[in-house]
C-alpha cells in the first residue's frame, strides 16, 4: 500500500459522496415528499446523512493529502504501509454512518473508522515534528 493509492481510492471516495450530496439535495429541494424531508433535517437519520456527506468528503480529502506526503517523504516503509493503511481504514467512519442508516448496523464501523484516522493524522504529524527534512 503506498500513498499512489490513498490519492485514488481518495478522490473515488470523494466523487461517491459528493453524488451522494447531490441526492441529499434534490431529497431537500425536489422530491415530492420534500416538506417531510425538510420538517426532520434537524435530527435521525436525515441530520446523519449529511454527517456522513461531510465526513465522507473530509476523510477522502484527508486520504489525498495524506497519500500526497506519503509520496514526498522519505519516510520508512513500514511506517509508510502503517499510516497509508490506518487512513484508508479511516474511510469506515463515514461509510459506517451509511450503514447504520440505511441497513440498522451496529455502529463499530463509525467508532474503529473515527479512531484509525486520528491514529493515522497523529503518526504522520509525530513524523514531521521528529523528522528533520521530512520532505528531502
Amino acid at each position: 500500500m503506498s500513498g499512489r493509492h490513498n490519492i485514488a481510492f481518495g478522490f473515488l471516495f470523494m466523487g461517491l459522496f459528493m453524488v451522494y450530496g447531490f441526492l441529499l439535495i434534490y431529497l431537500r429541494d425536489f422530491s415530492p415528499d420534500k416538506e417531510a424531508w425538510i420538517a426532520s433535517d434537524g435530527n435521525g437519520p436525515h441530520f446523519e446523512a449529511r454527517l456522513a456527506h461531510v465526513h465522507g468528503n473530509l476523510f477522502a480529502f484527508l486520504n489525498i493529502v495524506i497519500g500526497f506526503l506519503l509520496l514526498r517523504s522519505a519516510m520508512p516503509a513500514r511506517q509508510h504501509r502503517t499510516i497509508a493503511w490506518l487512513a484508508l481504514l479511516g474511510m469506515l467512519m463515514p461509510v459506517g454512518i451509511l450503514l447504520e442508516i440505511y441497513l440498522h448496523a451496529s455502529p463499530i464501523f463509525v467508532l474503529l473508522g473515527a479512531v484509525l484516522i486520528v491514529l493515522a493524522v497523529v503518526l504522520l504529524g509525530l513524523y514531521f515534528l521528529r523528522t528533520k527534512d521530512p520532505l528531502s
